[in-house]
């Protein structure tokens, strides 16, 4: 009897050590799209259509995720990166987000790219509860947790980046005339009225002409010799890379030198002011929150050598004077950690419970101070920005670290 109770309360100590020792022992939880080996993760990107050269995007996270794999994957599971062009075109992606959820069963929905593209999936992911995450549009509805808590933005938000234009025209050309260039969806919206409200009053005196553009249109040509027409001495250029490279290729033609203000997406040398050519993007304005990789500024920051090695290993074909390879490498990072916080709890519900509680992360190429920051009632990873100019090689920043707040 007495070897019988010392080995009752052997068993019991045991039990409590392992009770004691937590994560370590507890249950294993699979959503769709994930096991012991497997995460499945879908994406739709604009590999084709008037958007195509975000398709680097795509292509870059691939090549991560392959990295990831081959050094053992995330958590011991290989990440699976289901990606399908949807051509920027809203129903295809409609389409093809169905195809992943339904058919391919994936575990998350990341990075699909556009804001009519998410617009149009909006809903159906929040009805579905499927993370519609890290989506690649800085729209501020993806910040709106109490409505829609499957969605969430990545990149610092469109009104945001508005308003700090809006401000560093206040300080330095209060009496300029603004033109405007924009796409005429909810991309472009945003960025106007992240102006306007940055300019407040001003805005009436200061805005003297608005000209949108349809994704459809095959230049727009026209609408910049209207801006020059209307004297503007001052360009906010609101469009997606094939329409940024014609704008600024036909202001330089036309001989219109106004200060000229490129949106943030739109930014790449590689992608957009090289196909412009070089002198006639010479002194654009724009803003940044990722490392450039033409910046010799970086040349021997470990981010920047990190970056370069993992190109010339997994991505040797692509472009390396593109931020959009950048940006893919740094979104790719983000989803990474929020895995890496999932353990074993692989379901959608804690996915979205990691994404938000994002502390002070700080990606290898994002600029130094700049962190990542989310909580249950911020969706909104990047915040800050800063500004730089365009010298006719590459960017130079400039001035301090910047935050358009935004509110409700």
């Amino acid at each position: 009897m007495r070897m019988n109770k010392r080995a009752l309360l052997t068993s019991i100590a045991a039990s409590a050590v392992a009770a004691a020792a937590g994560p370590a022992f507890a249950e294993k939880k699979y959503g769709p799209g994930a096991s012991d080996t497997e995460i499945k993760v879908g994406n739709t990107m604009p590999y084709s259509g008037p958007a195509s050269a975000y398709g680097l995007i795509g292509k870059s996270i691939e090549a991560y995720y392959k990295k990831i794999n081959a050094e053992g994957g995330v958590n011991g599971r290989k990440i699976n990166f289901i990606s399908y062009d949807d051509a920027y075109s809203p129903p295809k992606t409609v389409e093809q987000v169905r195809k992943l959820v339904e058919s391919d069963e994936v575990l998350l929905v990341f990075q699909p790219l556009g804001t009519p593209s998410n617009s149009a999936i909006h809903k159906y992911m929040n009805a579905k509860k499927v993370p519609q995450l890290f989506v690649a549009t800085g729209a501020t509805k993806w910040g709106d947790p109490k409505n829609f808590p499957w969605t969430m933005g990545w990149q610092p938000n469109y009104q945001s980046e508005g308003r700090i234009y809006a401000e560093y025209l206040m300080k330095n050309r209060p009496q300029g005339k603004i033109g405007i260039l924009f796409q005429n969806d909810d991309y472009g919206k945003d960025y106007v009225k992240g102006m306007k409200d940055g300019l407040g009053d001003k805005a009436k005196t200061m805005i003297v002409s608005e000209q949108p553009y349809e994704t459809s249109d095959p230049t727009v040509d026209s609408q910049i010799i209207n801006l020059k027409s209307s004297s503007a001495d001052v360009f906010f250029n609101v469009t997606t890379p094939k329409f940024a490279a014609q704008a600024i290729k036909k202001a330089h033609e036309i001989g219109w030198t106004p200060l000229h203000l490129l949106n943030n997406v739109s930014n790449s040398v590689g992608s957009v002011l090289k196909p412009a050519g070089l002198d006639a993007s010479k002194d654009i304005l724009s803003t940044a929150y990722l490392k450039d990789p033409t910046d010799s500024t970086w040349d021997n920051d470990p981010g920047k050598k990190d970056w370069l090695a993992f190109m010339d290993k997994y991505f040797p074909e692509g472009d390396k004077t593109s931020s959009f390879t950048v940006y893919g490498y740094s979104v790719a990072q983000t989803l990474l950690q929020v895995l890496k916080q999932c353990g074993d709890d692989l379901t959608r519900e804690n996915v979205m419970k990691q994404a938000a509680s994002l502390k002070d992360l700080q990606l290898a190429m994002a600029l130094p101070g700049i962190k990542i920051n989310t909580s249950e009632k911020d969706f909104f990873p990047f915040e800050q920005m800063q500004m730089q100019k365009f010298n006719g090689e590459r960017w130079e920043l400039f001035g301090p670290i910047m935050s358009g707040e935004v509110g409700s």
